[in-house]
């Protein structure tokens, strides 16, 4: 019973996590006058501060609590989970559009489920053959959707997002596996040092931005600008993150996989109204094919369940 309850509690926090992730899709769209590394550097800026003053209180304790391998980790995690991962998601969204960037990134469900098939009592990759090949039919459907668009723009878009997915899927098994090791450190403990030390890489690098970036805004886009990565920020980072290391923590990794695609839902959901368009027939067929891939995956997970339940 207080298994079950972890799982549900998991699964609550993971729709949670991804309803509030889908808003980072909209954000480059509502400041298209902005470069991708803007709204990296403002978004995390953003994080830093606010991470900053909610762990204030706890910041002795952490110190002593945590070693210089830890902080490493942190800076790693901040890096391809939080700046370069966005960097990469920025230029999709702004040279691809929302809706196929949100559908790469609907990959990630299926490739950290993979990537935790290979951790102990987990989920043989024999069994994922199924969703492996429903998922590579969504991916080749994307394909074929920029292939068809004019230009080159698609193609980089499509190329951006590929990177994304493979920057935050190192993250989310990085951070998955710390956040097994740490017990002295709470979810939302490590989710705001790892805003804190996200600040301060996005520190280091918004005084080039700003200096490139002087006299070709006016006040008024900084003042949506600010709005804007303040939001995301508080909202996408701070509790959407928080909510994720919950979910990681009480869930195994192959189940975790399963909760990336409650991103990629909202993200369509948004991005299609922002667009006031329905779903094309080859995104509808791209979008049936991946939750299909993940459905499947699910299944063979849950053929395992029992199995795995016994272990220690």
């Amino acid at each position: 019973m207080i298994q079950e309850n972890k799982t549900g509690l998991g699964i609550m926090a993971g729709i949670g996590a991804g309803a509030l992730w889908g808003l980072v899709f909209l954000a480059p769209a509502l400041l298209p006058a902005f470069q991708p590394l803007e709204l990296s550097v403002g978004r995390y800026l953003a994080y830093g501060l606010i991470a900053a003053a909610l762990i204030a209180p706890a910041w002795r304790r952490l110190l002593r609590t945590l070693t210089w391998r830890e902080w490493r980790a942190l800076v790693w995690l901040s890096l391809t989970g939080n700046i370069v991962y966005y960097v990469l998601l920025a230029s999709a969204v702004q040279t691809g559009g929302v809706a196929m960037t949100s559908m790469v990134i609907g990959l990630l469900p299926l490739v950290v489920t993979v990537v935790g098939s290979r951790e102990r009592h987990a989920v043989p990759l024999s069994k994922l053959i199924p969703s492996l090949l429903l998922s590579a039919g969504g991916l080749a459907c994307i394909s074929w959707q920029s292939l068809a668009a004019p230009g080159h723009a698609s193609w980089l878009g499509l190329l951006c997002a590929l990177a994304a997915l493979l920057s935050w899927t190192v993250y989310a098994v990085g951070n998955r596996r710390w956040l097994g090791q740490l017990r002295a450190v709470s979810a939302q403990e490590w989710n705001l040092l790892t805003g804190v030390v996200t600040g301060a890489v996005a520190l280091l690098l918004a005084i080039p931005v700003s200096m490139a970036a002087t006299g070709q805004h006016g006040a008024t886009a900084w003042l949506r600008f600010t709005g804007v990565v303040m939001g995301v920020a508080l909202l996408c980072s701070v509790v959407g993150n928080g909510l994720w290391n919950h979910a990681s923590r009480l869930l195994p990794l192959t189940m975790v996989g399963q909760m990336i695609v409650f991103e990629f839902l909202f993200a369509l959901l948004y991005g299609y109204v922002w667009e006031q368009r329905w779903p094309t027939p080859v995104e509808a067929a791209a979008a049936m094919l991946l939750l299909a891939g993940v459905l499947a995956c699910a299944l063979a997970h849950r053929v395992e369940q029992p199995a795995a339940a016994v272990c220690p």
